[in-house]
């Protein structure tokens, strides 16, 4: 082992830092597969993913993407401790979970909060209200110490959901989100966990990264406080965002065989461990799914997978590769591409989530401290 990689991993070991493991589990839109539920809840729950990202709903934060997203960690709340499984989400600011007054089919196969267990719960008379498809989350807020691995934030505000409409949440592999963006999101005011742990010298250094597993169902973890010199031994590319709110960046194109296919003129883009797949405003996602010889649907024989090309992501002036291999998604002899249009409105202009498909072959740095995201090449 060199030695400057040497001393980066003894650093690392005696800062204060806290390494989550994610697990990869089965999608809900898997789950509903075999349950043969998918084709209802499509058209019972239709979804966008741009309205996560713009203030469509007033005041609420929309929902994350619940059919696709596959990477949970665990952390507690309350004292002593109920633990939770929880998705680390880039893309929203709040952390809430079900409660013990949720009486909603989703949550009774769900673990949930119970104040009345916790010496260290403290209630207020706010409320919360968190929409998605056809339905809404509501609850309340209060404030208690959240345990992440050895990290422990106290007087933390988090959700305590009382409904979770729809029936087809019972299947979500999850029990609530940790949201990872910026304050400036935040629904109610509240103040994200990580800002708490920045703000309480929590964290030996102002910046967390992610690590998301291709293949396996073990390895992935979000690290806080640090970068793990083991996953950037080809170099780091910082990005600088564009907004303060989600971790927003400028796009400068996206090529095929070096020729501009979408984003011509550049657009933004949003690193989102909250969402699966590639999202793109539907103009892009037709012509890209024509370029690379996809039906509307973005499905495409397996046949052809062998001769299909690298979709570049040029940010920065940097190219960002990403291969076939990751944004082919084969399931029962079937094929299909790891990209999904979303309606986008006109004035904002053109926006790309990079979700999972995207950071599966990066190591992915958020960095509070100067504002920036940083890419590392697996």
């Amino acid at each position: 082992m060199k030695l400057p990689l040497l001393l980066a991993l003894v650093a690392l070991a005696q800062c204060h830092v806290s390494r989550i493991p994610l697990r990869r589990g089965k999608s809900l839109r898997k789950v509903l597969q075999e349950h043969g539920l998918l084709e209802q809840f499509l058209q019972q729950h239709p979804y966008n993913p741009a309205a996560k990202f713009y203030n469509i709903f007033g005041s609420s934060e929309p929902m994350v993407n619940y059919l696709d997203n596959e990477y949970y960690g665990t952390i507690a709340i309350g004292t002593p401790i109920q633990e939770f499984t929880v998705i680390f989400d880039t893309g929203s600011s709040n952390l809430w979970v079900p409660s013990i007054y949720c009486k909603s089919l989703a949550c009774s196969n769900h673990n949930r909060f119970n104040p009345k267990h916790s010496s260290t719960f403290v209630s207020t008379n706010e409320s919360l209200s968190i929409f998605y498809g056809t339905g809404s989350m509501t609850g309340v807020l209060g404030y208690d110490t959240v345990t992440v691995t050895d990290i422990s934030v106290l007087n933390q505000i988090f959700g305590l959901s009382e409904t979770e409409p729809g029936y087809f949440f019972y299947f979500a592999p999850f029990d609530g989100i940790l949201g990872l963006a910026f304050p400036s999101i935040a629904s109610s005011g509240a103040t994200p966990v990580f800002d708490n742990m920045m703000a309480e010298d929590l964290v030996a250094r102002d910046l967390f990264s992610v690590y998301l597993s291709r293949d396996s169902k073990s390895g992935s973890f979000v690290l806080f406080g640090a970068i793990d010199p083991l996953y950037t031994l080809t170099g780091i590319h910082w990005i600088p965002l564009s907004a303060e709110t989600y971790w927003q960046i400028t796009m400068d194109k996206v090529t095929l065989h070096e020729h501009a296919v979408a984003c011509h003129s550049s657009c933004q883009a949003i690193v989102d461990t909250g969402t699966s797949l590639i999202a793109m405003p539907n103009t892009a996602f037709e012509d890209l799914m024509s370029a690379l010889g996809a039906n509307s649907e973005g499905e495409i024989s397996c046949d052809s997978v062998s001769s299909l090309p690298d979709v570049i992501f040029h940010i920065n002036h940097h190219r960002f590769p990403v291969p076939p291999s990751a944004y082919v998604i084969e399931s029962n002899r079937s094929c299909s591409l790891g990209f999904e249009g979303m309606g986008v409105p006109t004035e904002s202009g053109e926006l790309w989530i990079l979700g999972d498909v995207f950071i599966r072959e990066y190591y992915v740095i958020f960095n509070r401290a100067t504002n920036e995201v940083g890419l590392s090449r697996l």
